[in-house]
Order: structure tokens, then C-alpha cells, then sequence
């Protein structure tokens, strides 16, 4: 990967082909973008492997909130197996306590499910209550990065916090700016964090096509798709900076 890398950030076969396509050093696959992603079906993990680029597979179960309970744990270790089993590069974990720090006791079984695999630990990061102490549980676990907000709505809202975490990760896993990372917001990121990698859905707007979809709730009136011209201008502009 030279100079900055670009995860994109994708939910069905078309992203992931505009993705790779346009030239996302990295993937991470997901399902259901729209409440923060999910984990993909085996068929789109299928799909995606052999992996001409890395690919990391979001474990998340269920949309809400990040605390899990045992059904939720063997759910995400089959998961994990089915991560593996399609040959693709890593997974994209995350496990909160009701008070918003980091589960370390879920996230030791998860992680050590996980071994062999690549490990970003997902957002969930941004809600805890100390920063220092999740970077510091971050790297005993062996995670290679931080998907991060720096804790607020989006990372453009964030940049002197998440040059704070840049700092305290001193090098030992890197931290990725994500959500609101977008061609018009990433150089006033870039100007001001020393980070080697950014997260991006690369997407654009696209108005639904078929109103009955609409008016079914099957859809809403627009969503967001994986654009290969974005991922290619993205890609660009990281080069540049």
C-alpha cells in the first residue's frame, strides 16, 4: 500500500465491484450501511473471496447498540468462521459494556476466535469513557487498527481530538479517520493528521427508482452508492496529500 490508504467501506455486490474497480486498497464488507453495518450474508462474503484486494468482513449480529450476551458471541464466532472459511483477510470487531468502555472479556473471546485473521476494532470505540485505556486494551489485543470518529457525529467534527489519538497510539496500531470522510472534508484531515489510512463509503446519492418501493417502506427515498469515480478521485487526492 503506498502512501495513504483507502478502505471503502461497502454493503453489496455492486459497491464491492466499484470498489475494487476504482482501486480501495482495502474493503471492509458489510451489510445494511444505513444503521452502521452489519455483518454481510455468506454469499457476499462468498463473492468477495479469493480477495483481489484485502478484504475485512464486519461481525456485528443486530443493529443498536454494542453490548453483547452469549447468543450474541456464538453468532459472531460462526461468523468469524464463515470469515475464514470464504479466504478473505481479517474481520472488524467491537463489544461495549453498558457504561460505554470497551468489553474486554467478550473482546479477548473474539479476538483470540479470530486468530490468524486481520482485526480492526470498529466505532464502538467511540464511545467510551477514556480513550487512553481503549487504545491501550486495543494494542494487548492485537488489533492493527482503530476505526475512529474521534467520538463525535463525524471525523471532520474531530480532527484535534483524533490527532490526540494518533499520539497516544504512538505507532503501535494505526488509527483510521471514518464517517463524514468524504472528497470535500478529507484535506482538512489530512493536513492535520499524520495517519496512514482513511475510511470511506466513496459513495454518491442516487433517488430511488420505482416510487411503489417507496411507498411499500421497502426503501427510502434516496440511498447511497458505492461510486467507482469517487473511489477513483479518492485515491487520488490521498496520492497527492
Amino acid at each position: 500500500m503506498n502512501g495513504i490508504g483507502l478502505e471503502v467501506c461497502v454493503d453489496d455486490a455492486d459497491g464491492l465491484a466499484a470498489a475494487i474497480e476504482g482501486g480501495a486498497d482495502r474493503i471492509e464488507l458489510c451489510a445494511a450501511l444505513s444503521v452502521g453495518g452489519l455483518t454481510p450474508t455468506a454469499g457476499l462474503m462468498a463473492l468477495a473471496g479469493p480477495p483481489r484486494v484485502p478484504v475485512y468482513v464486519m461481525v456485528r449480529p443486530r443493529p443498536g447498540d454494542f453490548v453483547f450476551g452469549a447468543a450474541d458471541l456464538d453468532m459472531m464466532r460462526r461468523d468469524i468462521d464463515a470469515v475464514r472459511d470464504a479466504g478473505l483477510a481479517g474481520v472488524v470487531l467491537g463489544a461495549s459494556l453498558t457504561d460505554g468502555q470497551l468489553d474486554a472479556p467478550m473482546l479477548r473471546k473474539l479476538t483470540g476466535h479470530a486468530a490468524g485473521l486481520g482485526l480492526t476494532l470498529h466505532r464502538a470505540f467511540d464511545l467510551v469513557p477514556d480513550f487512553k485505556d481503549a487504545i491501550e486494551l486495543a494494542v494487548e489485543l492485537g488489533f492493527e487498527r482503530i476505526l475512529t470518529s474521534g467520538g463525535a457525529r463525524s471525523a471532520p467534527q474531530a480532527i484535534e481530538k483524533l490527532a490526540e489519538l494518533v499520539e497516544l497510539a504512538g505507532g503501535r496500531l494505526s488509527i483510521m479517520p471514518g464517517s463524514g470522510v468524504t472528497l470535500e472534508t478529507v484535506d482538512a484531515l489530512l493536513a492535520r493528521l499524520p495517519v496512514t489510512e482513511v475510511h470511506s463509503s466513496c459513495s454518491i446519492r442516487e433517488p430511488a427508482h420505482d416510487r411503489r418501493l417507496v411507498e411499500m417502506g421497502f426503501v427510502t427515498e434516496d440511498r447511497r452508492r458505492t461510486d467507482v469515480a469517487t473511489v477513483q478521485a479518492m485515491k487520488a487526492r490521498l496520492s497527492a496529500g
